[in-house]
């Protein structure tokens, strides 16, 4: 939602830009008043030039000088020589004005209290200020989790994590969409604690009709226990996308058509939780859980989801004619080169390449490019 609003803002100033320019250029061709006024108000040419949608953000945002035009010594002010910069330089300002809006509104948009419930924990998970924070914990006796109040059946879901500091070895944070049953699809981002000093492991894995094993892993580029952080799942018809802070790390297809399962039927919930995995999470199971660092915390916020919720009674809120713009959104060229760069340097792990694991051979996708 922030970022539509924010390419909204982006699409109208730069029919603001044109439309003053053209407006100044158009009015100050004339020597006197009488003219300017005439081609201002008689020429039906130049307001479809213009485009209305000029003038209507004109009248959204501003109380322009020129607006009121039966004032002759504000139509003249237009042609004065720094007039244009400084109606340039205004609209500048107020562009960033509205961005800074638009990303404070963002940054409030999603509420814990309204769109989550704390499923288990006895306590461990909270959520916080009036609904902005949520922090799961983890002790010896139990973790916490949450799931969100609606289903959804494709979106774009961003979510910002603070994961366990410290020594997290044997920890795992989940935070992934699933829908129910043994014929469940799932989408999985999985965060592996690990020793101090030593980088978290981001497991990744897509189930589809109850069928997983497409697991990839990946160290990040960053500390993801010093700051917040962006995970989003983009889930449309055509793939499943993971990224990390805009950066896309992993794309499922649907190859449908070549006869690899793909989720597109089942409505899915968000959920997230902190557990103890210690034997298997850290190094095979390896390092376990040092209690006496408990208890853990992982932090969220900024919640936003872009999606199609869906209820048992009514379906999707999405029709063929809605215009989302992610349910159509692919890798471009920058988004393809970013995750083969990622996938270079920071992947550890991906089933594609485990023939060990695969002896009777790889899993049809690995061979579709």
């Amino acid at each position: 939602m922030a970022k539509k609003a924010v390419y909204d803002i982006r699409f109208e100033f730069s029919i603001l830009i044109n439309g003053v320019v053209y407006v100044h250029n158009q009015l100050c061709r004339k020597a006197t008043f009488e003219q300017q006024k005439t081609q201002f108000w008689e020429n039906s040419t130049m307001i479809k030039q213009v485009n209305n949608p000029f003038f209507q953000i004109l009248t959204k945002y501003f109380s322009w000088p020129f607006l009121s035009l039966s004032f002759p010594p504000q139509l003249l002010a237009i042609c004065q020589p720094n007039t244009l910069a400084s109606l340039l330089g205004m609209a500048n300002k107020i562009f960033i004005a509205l961005l800074l809006i638009t990303f404070v509104v963002a940054s409030s948009a999603g509420n814990f209290n309204q769109d989550f419930d704390i499923t288990w924990g006895d306590g461990r998970a909270k959520i916080l200020n009036n609904g902005q924070l949520l922090t799961l914990s983890l002790d010896k006796t139990s973790g916490s989790g949450f799931r969100s109040k609606n289903e959804y059946l494709f979106g774009k879901i961003d979510m910002q994590l603070k994961l366990v500091p410290g020594n997290s070895a044997g920890t795992v944070t989940a935070y992934y969409l699933s829908s129910l049953g043994d014929t469940h699809d799932e989408i999985d981002f999985e965060f592996l604690g690990n020793l101090s000093g030593d980088p978290y492991i981001l497991h990744t894995n897509v189930f589809t009709q109850g069928k997983g094993n497409r697991e990839q892993q990946f160290y990040l580029w960053f500390d993801p226990t010093k700051d917040f952080h962006t995970y989003s799942i983009l889930w449309n018809p055509q793939s499943i996308i993971f990224s990390v802070d805009e950066t896309p790390i992993r794309e499922f297809k649907n190859l449908e058509s070549r006869g690899v399962a793909f989720p597109k039927k089942q409505a899915m919930r968000i959920y997230s939780s902190l557990w103890n995995a210690d034997d298997w999470a850290t190094r095979g199971g390896l390092v376990k859980t040092d209690w006496s660092q408990a208890p853990f915390t992982a932090s969220y916020r900024n919640f936003n989801a872009e999606a199609c919720v869906w209820t048992s009674s009514s379906g999707s809120s999405c029709t063929p004619s809605s215009n989302q713009s992610w349910m159509k959104q692919s890798l471009d060229s920058t988004g393809q080169a970013r995750i083969k760069w990622v996938q270079k340097n920071y992947m550890i792990y991906n089933y594609c390449t485990d023939t060990k694991r695969f002896p009777q051979g790889l899993p049809p996708e690995c061979s579709i490019a």
